[in-house]
């Protein structure tokens, strides 16, 4: 027996989004209409009829979700709004099936959750009365399910950031200067211009005070969170990977104390503040992000964010050793960047836009055959061409000489010009668009990136 209540709770709501359904967007077919009506259709059968088939009304609703994300992953999608609501709106009507044929067990209130999360992350539940009525509907599953005490267990566990020395990089002979907060006008004219920390200056964020507790960041999303996570030292790696894994778990295998039989986990360049957002309030933006600056002279193609608000706020949260190889992704990240080190510390490594001839990306016209697999190559779709194959941050001598003999510009040309820093909790760095990058977390780390 299923939950009616919750179906009577977000009913109303569930209708009146989907009506606001985009019919006429281009490429999209008299079929593809008729697949968008599809949920409309489930909905209307839920408005009081008894003796349902709650089975073959899911097989049906899958059927949408599973054609929707295959239109909106392909490769040139001219209506990915199109596809990607009627895949949001196709969840929310699975979560509300899985609950109304199965009640409020934990088994079903996970499923609906993760149906629910998956139209953030997969999606990103486009449209601000999508998102708001999937967080409604999470909050409404976690407060009435019936859950087992087994959570993270009764144990306090916080990250600490550890205390020793992080030797210098051979791969940079300078550091990024360490500056008082400079003026926004200063920032705007002229420091935009080069990249800067300011230490400290985000120490009075909550975040620094309460994201080292692996209870506080349970507690802010709740039971049955899913996030996207790597899997893998290196997204260069041959047995790199994503997947999405429960938040809990994620927690959980950070605070492992045996971590000698899997792979590492990553959650990288997750926009996890508009999943979870209690979190959000934690963190206060600086000023300096909504100051406009125009494109820098290394950078002249630079333009802001297309969204709204013009700014991309994204998390990096994973344990130490975890390595974001030196990269400079124009198709990704072309923006200014505020990067602000909340838990445990990072060493970043920088280098100007004018070292790219040196830098040995996996462009697949210059990768051997035997590279053509990794992900960095990905000659179908080069989002990672601009991914450097040289390691920034040698293990050892033997492997930094093995990288001097296959690399030579980049050693003969590039350490020269290179910059590095290892960021304490609470400090912000600042860098420009089209400077190449690499991070390296010292400890458990949890960053947060603003591109503007």
């Amino acid at each position: 027996m299923g939950d009616e209540t919750f179906v009577n709770e977000f009913l109303d709501r569930l209708l009146a989004q989907l009506d606001g359904h985009e019919a006429h967007a281009i490429g999209i077919t008299e079929s593809d209409i008729e697949l968008s009506r599809i949920p409309r259709g489930i909905v209307g059968r839920l408005s009081g009829q008894p003796g349902l088939d709650f089975t073959g009304l899911v097989a049906r609703i899958d059927t949408v979700v599973s054609q929707a994300y295959q239109r909106m992953s392909s490769p040139g999608c001219t209506a990915s709004f199109f596809w990607r609501k009627l895949y949001t709106d196709a969840c929310i009507v699975k979560a509300l099936l899985l609950l109304a044929d199965r009640g409020l067990h934990e088994a079903a209130a996970r499923a609906s959750i993760e149906t629910l999360d998956r139209a953030i992350i997969l999606a990103g539940a486009p449209g601000d009365a999508s998102l708001s009525l999937i967080l409604d509907m999470i909050r409404w599953i976690q407060s009435h399910a019936h859950w087992p005490d087994h959570g993270l267990g009764s144990g306090y566990h916080e990250f600490m950031a550890g205390q020793e020395g992080v030797p210098k990089l051979p791969t940079s002979f300078g550091n990024v200067p360490s500056i008082s907060p400079p003026s926004l006008t200063a920032f705007q004219m002229s420091r935009s211009r080069f990249p800067f920390v300011l230490k400290g200056f985000a120490s009075d964020w909550p975040a620094v005070k309460h994201w080292a507790s692996v209870n506080y960041l349970y507690s802010m999303a709740g039971p049955g969170r899913i996030v996207p996570v790597e899997v893998g030292d290196d997204y260069r790696s041959d047995d790199w990977t994503q997947e999405l894994l429960g938040w809990e778990d994620f927690l959980s295998a950070l605070t492992a104390s045996d971590t000698s039989q899997r792979h590492p986990f990553y959650l990288a360049q997750h926009n996890l503040l508009r999943q979870f957002p209690t979190l959000r309030d934690d963190i206060t933006v600086p000023d300096y992000v909504y100051m406009s600056p125009g494109p820098p002279v290394s950078y002249p193609n630079y333009r802001p964010p297309s969204n709204e608000d013009q700014l991309v706020i994204n998390v990096w949260f994973g344990p130490k050793g975890t390595i974001s190889p030196a990269h400079t992704l124009e198709r990704q990240d072309p923006f200014f960047n505020c990067y602000a080190q909340v838990v445990g510390r990072k060493t970043v490594w920088l280098a100007p836009p004018e070292i790219a001839p040196s830098m040995y990306p996996y462009r697949p016209s210059l990768v051997e055959a035997d590279e053509m697999r990794h992900p960095a190559a990905n000659a179908t779709e080069p989002l990672m061409s601009n991914t450097s194959r040289v390691d920034v941050f040698p293990a050892s001598k033997d492997a930094q000489d093995a990288s001097r003999n296959k690399y030579p510009a980049f050693w003969n040309m590039v350490p020269a010009k290179a910059l590095s820093v290892t960021l304490d909790p609470g400090d912000l760095l600042f860098f420009p668009p089209g400077w190449w990058h690499a991070m390296r977390s010292e400890d458990i780390s949890f960053s947060v990136s603003m591109w503007f």
